[in-house]
């Protein structure tokens, strides 16, 4: 792929200026010795070529290889969002986000990999942006390349980046709308759980939330995130005494439904080639639109 960009400083270095534009040392390694190119109005130039104002650094990135070790999976992909940088797919309960050493198949890392192979994109990686937990159902959000993927890394960009879930908790005294600001960490007793902690062994973690409907004695309620802990708004839930139902790991059960009832229904995020807000919703899936039906 090829980036263009219009130095706007005189005797900036070329290394500099792509550094301003997001570009890594690592990326300009890659195109260094993998096969890509720098070139300065059309010329080829290297890293330190001092720039005059005007100059335009056009940079040619190499294709990424295959990733023999990730098993490519054909299956169907509900696609929300594609242009040639980004991809939001719907990922449906009970698949993981990526997979792991006991379990090399059947998450969405496989999937999303069988899609960019069927359709022989020239990038062959698959970048993950956003991950959902297992049980959790909704959005996720990938790049089709290096550079796009390390764009939404950056503050500009990932400060844009927000993420609305649905959940069902129950209704009773539950307030219309909160604000839950407790640090979060990992249980001394377990590799997985996660706990409202005040020790100092935890990270601060965000989220707020607004009841969108109740019936049926529950509350569906809309919740932001403002920083990404893992299993957040299941904890945060279930410290303020209302967990997630379905969610037998922090004090819910399996009476009603048989996963947590979490759904990430919204993405919305800057578009850094655009420059243009990009917002995606996912509608409510039946087995936690069915425990609202009257």
């Amino acid at each position: 792929m090829e980036f263009s960009f219009t130095n706007d400083i005189d005797g900036n270095m070329v290394k500099s200026m792509l550094g301003r534009h997001g570009i890594s040392k690592r990326l300009l390694a890659k195109v260094k010795f993998d096969g890509g190119r720098i070139s300065v109005n059309g010329i080829e130039r290297n890293a330190i070529y001092r720039l005059r104002k005007d100059d335009v650094v056009t940079l040619t990135v190499p294709d990424e290889p295959n990733n023999e070790k990730l098993l490519p999976e054909e299956v169907p992909l509900n696609i929300l969002f594609e242009d040639e940088h980004y991809l939001v797919v719907e990922k449906p309960a009970g698949k993981p986000s990526i997979t792991g050493s006991l379990h090399p198949a059947g998450a969405m890392s496989n999937a999303i990999k069988g899609y960019i192979t069927q359709k022989n994109y020239p990038n062959q990686t698959v970048h993950i942006i956003t991950r959902l937990d297992r049980d959790t159902s909704g959005l996720m959000f990938f790049a089709k390349h290096r550079y796009a993927h390390a764009l939404m890394v950056q503050h500009r960009y990932r400060d844009t980046l927000e993420k609305r879930y649905f959940a069902l908790v129950s209704s009773e005294g539950l307030p219309d709308k909160g604000k839950m600001d407790w640090p979060i960490g990992r249980r001394d007793d377990s590799i997985i759980q996660r706990q409202v902690r005040f020790d100092g062994q935890a990270k601060s973690a965000l989220t707020t939330f607004e009841v969108a409907d109740r019936k049926n004695g529950l509350a569906l309620v809309d919740v932001t995130l403002h920083t990404g802990r893992t299993h957040q708004i299941r904890v945060h839930f279930s410290h303020l005494g209302y967990p997630l139902i379905g969610d037998d790991l922090y004090g819910g059960n399996h009476e009603l439904i048989k996963r947590q009832a979490l759904h990430c229904h919204h993405l919305q995020f800057l578009h850094p080639f655009t420059e243009q807000m990009i917002q995606v919703e996912l509608e409510l899936p039946d087995e936690m639109k069915n425990l609202l039906s009257v």
